[in-house]
């Protein structure tokens, strides 16, 4: 009967020797070391196409910042009974008035700029003479030195300048591309709360991570515009006092490098040192640099904080390398947007994947590890304190001398 049917002998399983079994855990490591290959790979490839766009891509993810910044007016029109129509215009004409009122506060900046290079520009010549005299007279003679000084003229300045900002054409271009995306943008964020409310059973993670990160870079941004105007105001009215040229230049510059974290503060303060020194010599320059250190250090370093709290959660080290290669990629605006561009890669690449969530800390998520470090703390005083109380408590009397006493 077929039930009772013989089976066919098997062949003997051959014993591999141990020496030669690769353990699952290297073979891993050996496909993790290609994973991250490949992931550097594409990060470069990513890049490299984002510089190749950086004219496009600049003032559309500028205009994706504008809209997620205005996004709770319109939540709160609606809230209050208005129509989303009503609602969508009053936020396209918000972030218009807006990016109006500082366009012209940019472009009577820069009239102001070219026309104080022309009153200074004898002083400018002299003042780099000065600087190549003392350099020499301190050992360091340098023909090149000596000969840029000579050649400095202030209209290169103006000239470097519109090269660095780019052309009127460029400008128009970024320009539209700007108001027709805000206006898209403003259109298509209607349908934002749904959309994402379809998506979560889905990708619970990715949608937590996108509204997280839209709630962060509007706190950031909200935070250090408000900052950056106070900033700004009281430089201004520093400098005025002071009576350095190009006070109102050099408070709008330092409302736009309020924007560019770590770096933004050497920047705007170069511009009033140079005109300080000019009209005042070296007492105007230390009373710009401490009143400059005075508004930064309370701004960036105290208030700035305690408001935007773990809106941002990158280290110091990524921040400033954040902002380094941000302007490398699409350009000087790069400075300006490197924590929302920072945090967008943070929220795509490790806050919407669970495998992942052990690299924020790295990044600068330091809640936990600032509680374990107190922790630890902790038991390193108790542990001296023990020591301590140890070293204090008197010594054992001998044996003989307690015989002796008996």
């Amino acid at each position: 009967m077929g039930w009772f049917r013989k089976r066919p002998k098997q062949a003997p399983i051959a014993v591999k020797d141990p020496a030669t079994v690769v353990p699952p855990e290297a073979s891993d490591r050996e496909h993790r070391n290609a994973f991250i290959l490949m992931g550097i790979g594409g990060a470069v490839l990513a890049a490299v196409g984002l510089m190749g766009i950086a004219s496009i891509f600049a003032p559309v993810f500028f205009a994706l910042v504008l809209t997620i910044c205005v996004h709770p007016l319109r939540v709160a029109m609606e809230r209050r009974g208005i129509s989303r129509g009503l609602a969508t215009g009053s936020v396209i004409v918000a972030v218009f008035l807006l990016l109006l009122i500082f366009g012209y506060l940019g472009l009577v900046a820069l009239g102001q700029f070219g026309a104080l290079l022309t009153d200074y520009e004898s002083q400018l010549q002299s003042g780099a003479t000065n600087i190549a005299s003392w350099l020499n007279s301190i050992g360091i003679t340098s023909n090149e030195i000596s000969q840029a000084a000579s050649d400095i003229d202030p209209s290169s300045f103006a000239t470097f300048l519109g090269s660095l900002l780019g052309s009127v054409g460029g400008w128009i271009t970024a320009g539209v591309i700007i108001f027709t995306m805000l206006l898209l943008m403003a259109m298509d964020a209607a349908f934002l709360p749904t959309l994402l409310r379809q998506m979560r059973p889905y990708r619970p993670l990715l949608v937590n991570a996108l509204s997280n990160y839209g709630s962060n870079v509007r706190r950031y941004m909200v935070v250090t515009t408000v900052l950056g105007l106070a900033q700004g105001l009281i430089n201004w009215f520093a400098l005025v006092l002071l009576g350095v040229p190009g006070a109102f230049i050099w408070g709008v510059l330092s409302f736009l490098c309020s924007f560019i974290p770590n770096v933004g503060y050497f920047i705007a303060i170069i511009p009033p040192i140079i005109f300080g020194f000019l009209v005042g010599g070296w007492p105007t320059v230390i009373a710009v640099i401490v009143v400059y250190g005075i508004v930064n250090a309370g701004t960036q370093s105290v208030v700035q904080p305690r408001v935007v709290g773990n809106a941002v959660s990158l280290s110091q080290t990524i921040t400033f390398f954040s902002v380094l290669f941000w302007a490398v990629i699409i350009g000087p605006i790069g400075a300006i947007l490197a924590i929302p561009l920072t945090l967008l890669v943070r929220a795509l690449l490790v806050d919407s994947h669970p495998s992942m969530l052990w690299v924020r800390p790295i990044l600068g998520d330091l809640d936990e590890t600032k509680v374990l470090m107190a922790a630890d703390d902790a038991e390193i005083k108790a542990d001296k304190a023990a020591r301590k109380a140890q070293r204090a408590k008197p010594a054992p009397a001998p044996a003989a001398a307690v015989a002796d006493e008996g």
